[in-house]
Order: C-alpha cells, then sequence, then structure tokens
C-alpha cells in the first residue's frame, strides 16, 4: 500500500475520546499500523462526569465501528424533555432527544477498544514534544485538549485565537438522576446563577454551575477551596437538588475559552477536539466535536493517496462544520453571559428565548417537537389563535402594523437626478403587494451633494416630491393595510462614487460633487476628501433635513426613518472614528450625538405628530476604538428621549478596515440588547431569511419588527408566501384580489417514489 492508507506508524497525544477514538478506527482500517497512544494521566482519571452526544453523531459511530457503538448503547440514558425553572415557575418542553453516559465509562470503552485491536496505551506518561514524534512518525494527532502543548509550541504555524469570557462554571455531580435536561435560575444578593443538569446515568448526574465574573466575586466563591464551593453550590440550588448533595473531582472554578486555529495541521501534525477548536458546553458539543473530528480524520486517510492530501481533507470537510457549531455555541455562551437580561420576561417567553438562545432550536422545531409548549407560548406573547408571531399586529408609534415583517431599505441607484422613476414604482409597489407590514425606501437624500451616487433618489425639488407621491398613492390604493415608510439621509463622506455594480464606494471618474463631513477624513485610501462642516454648513444641512420631511409629510408616507448608519453623514458624528472634531460636536459620545439629535428635532418639529419617526443605527463599528453596544445602548436612549418611536439596529460600514463577524442573523444581538436594556421598541436586520426566524426572534422577545432585504429581492411575495407556508389566513396578510388564486402553494412533481425492496448488505 501507498500514501496516506498505508501511515504504518501513528502517535496520538492526549487520550480523551477524540484521540482514543481516532486510534482504534485508524488501527481498525488498517490492523498494520503501528498506533501509540500517549496519556499522562492514570487511565481512570476522568475531568467532568457526564457526556452527552447526538443522534447524528451516534449514528456516524454506529456505522464506523459497531463495536464500540454497541458497548456505548448499553450505558446509554436517554430523555426528552428540558425543564427550565425560574422564579418558581416550571417549564417543560419535550421532544428534544438526548442520549449520554458517564465519561469515565466512555474512556473504559474506548480503551478495551484500543487494546482489543492492538493500540498501545501508555498513560501516566507524558508524549514527547510533536516535533521530535513527527520525525519518527508518519502521523502525529494532537488530541491534547483547550491548553494543547502542541498548539502552543508550534503557534507560528496553526495560528491559534484564543479569548477567554466573563463566566466562571464548576463541573459536579449529584448521586440521582435528573429527570429532565434542567435549567435553573437563581437570583441572589450578588446577581444571577445558574444551573445546567442532566443525567448521565441511572443514579448520577452532571451538574455546572456558572455565573458572571463578577458575581463570582461578589458572592465570595474567590476565598473558597474546593469543598466549600462544592457546599455553597448545593445549598443555593437546594431546590434543584432537593436538598441533596454534590460532589466533585478535582473540580475548580474556571473560564470558558474559545479556540480557533487558522490551520489545523503542519506537516503530518494534525490537531483534534479542543486542541482545534472549542466550543462552549452549553450546547454539548466539545465531545461531540472531537469524535465527528476522529471519523473525519479516518474517513479522508483512508480516501486519499497522501497524508498531505488527506489532512487538507479533513479540515476543508469539517471546518465549516465546526466554525458553524462555534458560532451557535458562542450565541448561546453570550446568552448566558447576559442571563440577567432576560429574567424579567414571563415566564414561558423566558423559557423560549433559552431553548432558541442558540439559534438552532426555532419556533418551528418546537412547534413540532411539542406542539402544547410552542402554543403556551405564543398564547403568553399574545398570538390570536392560528397566528404565527409574525402575522401578529404591531402598533409603533401611533402606526399599527398588520404584521412584524419590514421590507429593509435598499439603494436601488435608478433615480435620474434624484428623480424615482417607473422602476421605483415597480420595485416598491411589488413588494407593498407582497404582503409586509411596513415596506421602506431606500435612502432618500436631502441634497444633490448628499447623495451617495448619480443614481441616488431625493427629495429637495418638487419634482421628487410629485414622484414619491405617485408610490405612495399606488401603495395605498392597491395595496390596502401595507404601510410604507421614508428613509431620510445624507451621503458625508460617503458620497460622489459610482453606481454599485460599477464599483461599490469607489469615487466618480469624473463628475464629482464636494463632499461634507465632521472631519477632513477620506472614507478609503483613493476616496475623495471631505471638507469639515462649519457652523453654517451644519445649519444648512439641517434645514435640508427639515426641508425633506415637509415634502414626505405631504407625499403621504406613513413613517419617517432618520440614517444615521452605515458611515453617512449623521453616523459619522457618531463614530469617534470619523469624528475628530474639538468643537462642542466632537469628542464625548455626548458631544458627538448633538448633530444627530439637532437634526432629528428639526424633522420630527416637522413631521405629523401622529406618524412615527424612527432612526437607523450602526450599533457597532466592528473596528477597534469605535463604538459598540455600550455606545449603542446610550444612543438609542438619546434619539429615545428625543421622540424616536424605534431604533432600526444595524451594524458597521462607518470604516472601510471594519472586520464584522457575519453569520446567520448577526446583528440581531446588539437589537436585542437595546430592547432589553431600554425596553425600546426595535427592528432587527440583517441576514435574517426565513419566516421560521422572524417567528423566532420575535417569540423570543429579542425584537419587536424583522426588516429583511435580500429575501425580499429574491422574492419580492416573500411574506406572501410564509404565510401560505404555514398554512395562515388570518388578517395580518391580505392577498391581493388579482393574485388569490396563488395564495397555494403550486403542486410539485412526486417525491413518494416506491422505495427500493432489497437492501444488499
Amino acid at each position: 500500500m501507498t500514501g496516506a492508507k498505508a501511515a504504518p506508524r501513528v502517535a496520538v497525544i492526549g487520550g480523551g475520546p477524540g484521540g482514543l477514538y481516532a486510534a482504534a478506527l485508524l488501527k481498525r482500517l488498517d490492523p498494520t499500523r503501528e498506533i501509540t497512544v500517549w496519556e499522562r494521566n492514570a487511565p481512570e482519571d476522568t475531568f467532568g462526569f457526564g457526556v452527552v452526544l447526538s443522534d447524528e453523531t451516534l449514528g456516524g459511530i454506529e456505522h464506523a465501528d459497531p463495536v464500540v457503538y454497541a458497548a456505548m448503547q448499553r450505558e446509554f440514558v436517554r430523555w426528552d424533555d428540558i425543564d427550565i425553572v425560574h422564579r418558581g415557575h416550571r417549564s417543560t418542553s419535550g421532544g428534544h432527544g438526548f442520549a449520554a453516559l458517564g465519561r469515565k465509562r466512555l474512556l473504559q470503552i474506548l480503551h478495551e477498544r484500543c487494546r482489543d485491536l492492538g493500540v498501545e496505551l501508555r498513560f501516566r506518561t507524558e508524549a514527547p514534544p510533536a516535533a521530535d514524534l513527527s520525525r519518527a512518525y508518519d502521523l502525529v494527532i494532537a488530541a491534547d485538549g483547550v491548553h494543547s502543548a502542541t498548539r502552543t509550541a508550534h503557534a507560528e504555524a496553526f495560528g491559534p485565537h484564543i479569548e477567554e469570557h466573563r463566566c466562571r462554571y464548576i463541573w459536579l455531580a449529584a448521586d440521582f438522576a435528573f429527570d429532565a435536561f434542567r435549567f435553573e435560575i437563581a437570583e441572589t444578593g450578588a446577581g444571577v446563577m445558574q444551573l445546567h443538569g442532566y443525567p448521565y446515568s441511572d443514579s448520577a448526574s452532571t451538574v455546572i454551575v456558572e455565573m458572571r465574573e463578577e458575581v463570582w466575586q461578589a458572592a465570595g466563591f474567590e476565598g473558597l477551596d474546593e469543598h466549600e464551593s462544592v457546599e455553597r453550590c448545593a445549598k443555593l440550588f437546594a431546590d434543584a437538588l432537593d436538598g441533596r448533595p454534590l460532589r466533585s473531582n478535582n473540580s475548580a472554578w474556571i473560564r470558558f475559552r474559545t479556540v480557533v486555529n487558522d490551520r489545523w495541521s503542519h506537516g503530518n501534525t494534525v490537531l483534534i477536539g479542543d486542541a482545534a477548536h472549542t466550543a462552549h458546553f452549553s450546547i454539548g458539543s466539545g465531545t461531540k466535536l472531537a469524535v465527528e473530528d476522529a471519523l473525519a480524520l479516518a474517513a479522508c486517510l483512508q480516501e486519499q493517496p497522501t497524508i498531505e492530501r488527506a489532512l487538507h481533507a479533513y479540515e476543508e470537510e469539517r471546518r465549516p462544520v465546526v466554525t458553524s457549531t462555534q458560532r451557535a455555541a458562542r450565541a448561546s455562551l453570550e446568552w448566558f453571559e447576559e442571563l440577567k437580561r432576560y429574567v424579567d420576561q414571563p415566564p414561558r417567553q423566558f423559557a423560549f428565548n433559552l431553548l432558541t438562545r442558540s439559534r438552532r432550536v426555532t419556533h418551528d422545531n418546537l412547534r413540532l417537537r411539542d406542539p402544547e409548549f410552542t402554543a403556551d407560548v405564543e398564547r403568553e406573547f399574545g398570538c390570536p389563535p392560528d397566528t404565527p408571531p409574525m402575522f401578529t399586529p404591531y402598533k409603533i408609534g401611533a402606526l399599527t402594523l398588520r404584521n412584524r415583517v419590514v421590507v429593509s431599505p435598499m439603494d436601488m441607484y435608478s433615480a435620474v437626478d434624484g428623480v424615482p422613476g417607473d422602476f421605483h414604482l415597480v420595485h416598491l409597489g411589488a413588494r407593498a403587494l407582497g404582503g409586509a407590514g411596513l415596506v421602506m425606501t431606500e435612502m432618500v437624500c436631502v441634497s444633490p451633494e448628499g447623495r451617495i451616487t448619480p443614481g441616488c433618489a431625493g427629495l429637495w425639488t418638487p419634482e421628487q416630491a410629485a414622484a414619491w407621491t405617485r408610490i405612495a398613492e399606488f401603495v395605498h390604493q392597491q395595496a390596502p393595510g401595507t404601510a410604507l415608510g421614508l428613509q431620510l439621509g445624507h451621503s458625508g463622506r460617503k458620497g460622489s462614487t459610482k453606481l454599485m455594480w460599477e464599483g461599490i464606494d469607489e469615487p466618480l471618474d469624473e463628475g464629482n460633487w464636494p463632499l461634507s463631513a465632521p472631519s477632513p477624513l477620506p472614507y478609503k485610501a483613493n476616496s475623495q476628501t471631505p471638507h469639515e462642516l462649519t457652523r453654517d454648513g451644519l445649519t444648512e444641512i439641517r434645514e435640508q433635513f427639515a426641508a425633506a420631511a415637509w415634502r414626505a409629510a405631504r407625499c403621504g408616507f406613513d413613517l419617517l426613518e432618520l440614517h444615521c448608519a452605515h458611515g453617512y453623514l449623521l453616523s459619522s458624528f457618531l463614530s469617534p472614528l470619523t469624528n475628530h472634531r474639538t468643537d462642542a460636536y466632537g469628542g464625548p459620545l455626548e458631544n458627538r450625538l448633538r448633530y444627530p439629535l439637532e437634526v432629528f428635532d428639526a424633522v420630527r418639529a416637522i413631521w405629523p405628530a401622529d406618524r412615527p419617526m424612527t432612526v437607523r443605527i450602526s450599533a457597532t463599528d466592528w473596528a477597534e476604538g469605535g463604538n459598540g453596544g455600550d455606545e449603542a445602548v446610550e444612543i438609542a436612549r438619546a434619539f429615545a428621549a428625543h421622540g424616536a418611536d424605534a431604533i432600526d439596529v444595524s451594524t458597521g460600514q462607518v470604516v472601510a478596515e471594519e472586520q464584522p463577524a457575519y453569520g446567520r442573523s448577526y446583528q440581531t444581538p446588539y437589537a436585542d440588547r437595546i430592547r432589553q436594556e431600554t425596553g425600546l421598541p426595535v427592528i432587527a436586520v440583517g441576514a435574517i431569511s426565513s419566516w421560521d426566524d422572524v417567528n423566532s426572534l420575535i417569540l423570543a422577545g429579542r425584537t419587536d419588527l424583522c426588516a429583511l432585504a435580500r429575501p425580499h429581492l429574491y422574492d419580492p411575495h416573500w411574506t406572501l408566501h410564509a404565510a401560505a407556508e404555514q398554512g395562515y389566513t388570518g388578517p395580518g396578510i391580505s392577498w391581493p384580489l388579482p393574485y388569490r388564486a396563488g395564495s397555494r402553494r403550486p403542486q410539485t412533481g412526486r417525491t413518494d417514489a416506491p422505495k427500493p425492496r432489497l437492501t444488499l448488505g
């Protein structure tokens, strides 16, 4: 044999589940391999108590090694329910399907399997350095955990990024079996604490106690030894434990560390499990990821002709899965870090919020798993019977929206001299006919110099006002029940650029107009440098906003939004990265807010009192030294104090060097924070793409409205189709009469073809 399949000598550093399982699989696939595992601890030593595995992971184990699977199967404790206990209320959600066993027993099973196959296990023995092993062995598997010495020794090659988080936690055990996966919240004088508990045998449960660092210190845990900590935890959660004690096993209070590596292999050395990546225990992923790594690595070594190609294929296969898991784990971790934000929610909503914290469990998942629980949450929330959360009405100011869906502002770059034409009529009209509760225009500019591109729409002339009036009349006549909102803004230093498809943020080749900003800082190195606004310039632009608002009111718009995000003029006053002024409009946040608030006040004074005003903000600049979540909360509070009816929470696009953390609904946590800490209505936006996401976010209380952009470009009738797919026909949606015949999903080809009658083993 040649290549990766031969790999006659394999060294494994670390005798945890990932390393042991990798050794067993590789030996089973090729009995001629010489495989040695180094583990510095004794075989009976283990840290932690129970291990939870998903059905997906178990299926992979079953197919790869039925012997290991059968041994594990005999030990499993299975349960379906999750209990959330908070302020004396116990909410139970069923249908979740967990399998767990003791970590010590899992290691014993893997030890036995390795010995039976002929793997050499060296306990109580430090592994030689990976660099030495890589010269003596064909393959080195570093499964040496979160504190991996291999990763540290070759940090330049692996490129590790390690982040320590804000909670302390301790792994303990109880000598009885919980009858469900249990989350219990304790509100103490020191702060909020939580218990995560689950059974791992008929007579034992894992218990994890977790709390913020400052709560841990205030509660006095810092000065306690292990025994004292265990006793204190048992007293704090005496109700959950029914007065029974807890026990430890070299348990210590630790802070979770997220590990990410730029690369997982270096020469013939490869990282697996926690050495390569970690994901917070609250989604039960550590052992799962390590075992799945071992499965994928073994398969790639079997399939690829060389070790180099096998290690590349392994990382290519696993990295997207791990990245997705880490994203979900971070969402879960941060939810528990910010637990105090949610403790005042109604009990069922709190439970739903906890269950959907990682965004992997959703409203639709729960509706299928436990329809009774989900119906109770919906009823407590105020959903009318048979009404998905997204189709519950919402009142913003004096305006009642028939549903919670917003067509987000999207620049079309298709106006001529600022005049919206037939394209805009069709574009906005189609989305209004598509069922959303609120349809927003693109950013409408207050002056020729306030445009982003020559194709941007405006509202500084009577001709532009007449064109917008035509669009508003169409929406109100042909799509009754749909509200139309205008977003008003000024490009600032990001103006005088090409149309998006000709070169986004690239300056015009000719025909440029002068730019203005709080400070003379170009957006990019090749961008035009704006002039710093004087007092006269500030007054002139403020009056341009007021004049545009006067026209907007007469056009018939139902809502006006002031654009203070994405690095445009008002946004650039808010960020310290773009506002370097030393006068009353620069410096501390109070000063940086001054001009945007002056503009808001001028617009609010003109805009009819019975029509709502919202403000879009960038809740983080995604750049060091810029605004972040703390500033976003204060900015939101300031606008609300001046009369804003809701905050539209976007992020970024303030500086070109930003580094956003993209992902599904990645901006929603900022809206959630503003809503929880200020009580203000919020609009969430950013990679919200499914009606299930919309239902989940609204029912969990993380937002009041959801704004979607690209999904409405893909499907102008996204909201109508969301109703059809959920079987909803109530007042939260209205099919235009000419479209009513299409209100049921069209039939498709057969998918129920006869199944094969024979399966060959």
